[in-house]
């Protein structure tokens, strides 16, 4: 007689000081059947003792709160070395400086809080996937801020740099991998990637590992930032 293995649910901790919105993130997460939320927190300090103690494997994180903001809470939970969470942080877009930021701060994704349900779905899974996860309008912001925007606009402080002049050669990479980092530039996910050039999820993720390794890149939104300076994308 075969048993059936049923897959484990996605673990997933809210963080917002809303009560109704986390209540409403709540309802559409599990109802999709596959992600369940373990925990929720009104604050950062709250957020970093319940991601702590429950390792859930992505944290939707608002990022105005009380006590302590989802900017340094994100950075203190990507910082512990026990921690795998990956932290998505939901956002209204009415500061760009905490989009920025949060990116700085090990931030795994950004999702707007008026997305869908199957967005919100969406973005769990691709989160806890490994996938960086930047909706179109994010990365548009990125680009423009970090990639030859606005005068004055600062560098992210774990983005690479390099000569204008140089190629993605330069940096050792192969032709594939080129290519792979261009529809990284485009916000594709793996899945995506994987779909666009007809070879497996697996060989992307080699591939992303690859690239990530030879740009010095600490991220995908880093390796993005460093094809849109040098006009790779």
């Amino acid at each position: 007689m075969s048993t059936t293995i049923t897959p484990t649910p996605t673990s997933v901790v809210l963080v917002d000081d809303h009560a109704v919105m986390r209540a409403g993130f709540r309802m559409i997460l599990e109802a999709s059947g596959d992600i369940q939320v373990v925990g929720e927190a009104g604050d950062g300090a709250e957020a970093v003792e319940t991601v702590a103690r429950l390792r859930p494997d992505v944290v939707f994180m608002d990022v105005q709160m009380p006590v302590l903001d989802g900017l340094e809470a994100t950075r203190r939970i990507v910082a512990d070395p026990q921690n795998s969470s990956a932290v998505v942080v939901v956002t209204t877009f009415d500061r760009d400086d905490y989009l920025f930021q949060a990116l700085q701060a090990g931030a795994s994704g950004f999702l707007l809080k008026n997305a869908g349900p199957e967005e919100l779905a969406a973005a769990v899974r691709v989160a806890a996937a490994g996938d960086a996860l930047l909706a179109p309008e994010v990365t548009r912001r990125v680009i423009e801020r970090f990639a030859g925007g606005p005068a004055g606009a600062a560098p992210a402080a774990d983005a690479p740099t390099s000569p204008p002049s140089s190629t993605p050669a330069d940096h050792g990479l192969t032709e594939r991998e080129a290519e792979v980092l261009r529809l990284l530039a485009r916000a594709l996910s793996n899945a995506e990637i994987a779909r666009e050039l007809f070879i497996g999820d697996a060989t992307v993720k080699t591939h992303v590992s690859n690239i990530l390794i030879k740009l010095g890149a600490r991220d995908r939104v880093a390796a993005v930032v460093l094809a849109h300076r040098n006009g790779w994308a």
